[in-house]
């Protein structure tokens, strides 16, 4: 298993769909996993910090592993059998629960917990992506993060 960093959910283009960004921490493969909106939406808000007046799911399972006195270990993306990945949530109990990535990518945002692949999964959909083009990507998300819609109202002249 190989320390994966979350880098953080993207839309896919020109297919408009968003995906994970992992990257090898020892490397400089990086795996891209098609999520669905909502589990984007979920992730997108614990990577900013976004505490909802009420639990999402992924809250409410970090409350419940953290009032069963248990936690979250690791998050393992153990598979991919065709152009789906698989991962295991692995417990400090012992227990290991299969899981869809994005949820537990979701989780172990909320909770610290560290990211691992399997090497036989990074060896098949890991791909590099060129330092210049992961610029263009971060330049743009942080326009993406600083504008507003005030940034498009017309101007009186």
């Amino acid at each position: 298993m190989k320390h994966m960093e979350f880098v953080g959910v993207r839309v896919e283009m020109p297919s408009n769909q968003p995906i994970i960004l992992l990257k090898e921490s020892d490397g400089d493969r990086y795996l891209t996993i098609w999520i669905g909106g909502v589990e984007a939406t979920a992730i997108a808000l614990a990577q900013q910090g976004v505490v909802p007046a009420r639990p999402l799911t992924h809250d409410l399972f970090r409350d419940v592993l953290d009032a069963l006195g248990t936690r979250l270990t690791t998050v393992n993306i153990t598979g991919l059998s065709d152009g789906i990945f698989y991962a295991e949530l692995v417990f400090s109990n012992g227990a290991e629960v299969s899981a869809r990535p994005s949820d537990s990518i979701a989780l172990a945002l909320r909770t610290g917990t560290p990211i691992y692949a399997h090497e036989d999964v990074i060896d098949e959909a890991g791909m590099p992506i060129p330092d210049e083009q992961e610029d263009q990507v971060e330049a743009f998300r942080e326009f993406l993060d600083n504008i507003s819609p005030e940034d498009f109202e017309r101007r009186a002249e």
